[in-house]
């Protein structure tokens, strides 16, 4: 069995589409929040701005957080509008650890209008750390219950959601039956890190960040204040 996994969900606050600003917050988190891993929400370092530039994984602007995850030994996982190398711009998740940036999934089930400019990626993805099998979804994603299904069928410990939900009751009870199904599911730790205050588009998103057992129960969740930090062992 591998050793038990410390998770941090970050919900921080939006420095609007400042991709450098983002960055220092993103690594005020980091430092922070004792984690070995560290999960940001969909579109983190932009904002949700469907508008936003591409952010290429070799971004000098995505420094300071390359510096905080070699200082703290930590992978991150920070959303970004990505290009590839023939043109394709997809809503995307960046690993960032001390070395570098690297884009690693790509959001499958896109949502209005992001499909207007985004290509939707083409498989789920297993991201391992210390072991760990993370299963990764962007948004959308995880309340599609196929991909869930397809993403546990490669083998996961864990389902780990980056994601954007509205503000209100309604879309807090969805965000929670999302997670709570997955779980459930599938028998694997379900770990969301989402958006709290201000994002782009959105005057106001839901906050929520947690992790829920695999019986579906939550282990812990933060509130709906942008700037919170949850760290959790994944046993």
């Amino acid at each position: 069995m591998p050793a038990p996994l410390t998770v941090a969900v970050a919900q921080p606050r939006c420095a609007g589409p400042d991709v450098a600003a983002n960055a220092v917050l993103h690594a005020e988190a980091v430092r922070g929040a004792g984690a070995r891993l560290v999960v940001f929400p969909e579109l983190s370092l932009t904002g949700y701005d469907l508008a936003a530039p591409a952010v290429a994984a070799d971004d000098p602007r995505l420094t300071p957080l390359i510096e905080a995850c070699a200082g703290t030994g930590s992978t991150t996982l920070a959303g970004v509008p990505w290009r590839d190398a023939e043109g394709r711009e997809y809503i995307a998740t960046l690993a960032v650890t001390g070395e570098g940036a690297e884009a690693v999934y790509a959001k499958m089930h896109l949502h209005g209008a992001e499909g207007l400019r985004f290509t939707p990626g083409e498989k789920p993805v297993v991201f391992e750390v210390d072991g760990r099998r993370l299963g990764l979804a962007v948004c959308r994603d995880a309340a599609v219950p196929e991909h869930a299904a397809l993403t546990a069928a490669l083998g996961i410990d864990a389902y780990v959601a980056s994601t954007l939900y509205g503000e209100g009751p309604e879309q807090a009870a969805r965000r929670d039956t999302h997670m709570r199904e997955r779980a459930r599911a599938h028998g694997v730790w379900v770990v969301l890190s989402t958006a709290a205050g201000p994002s782009g588009e959105y005057q106001e998103t839901s906050g929520g960040s947690g992790v829920w057992s695999p019986d579906g129960s939550p282990v812990a969740q933060a509130g709906s204040a942008p700037g919170e930090v949850l760290t959790v062992v994944l046993g």
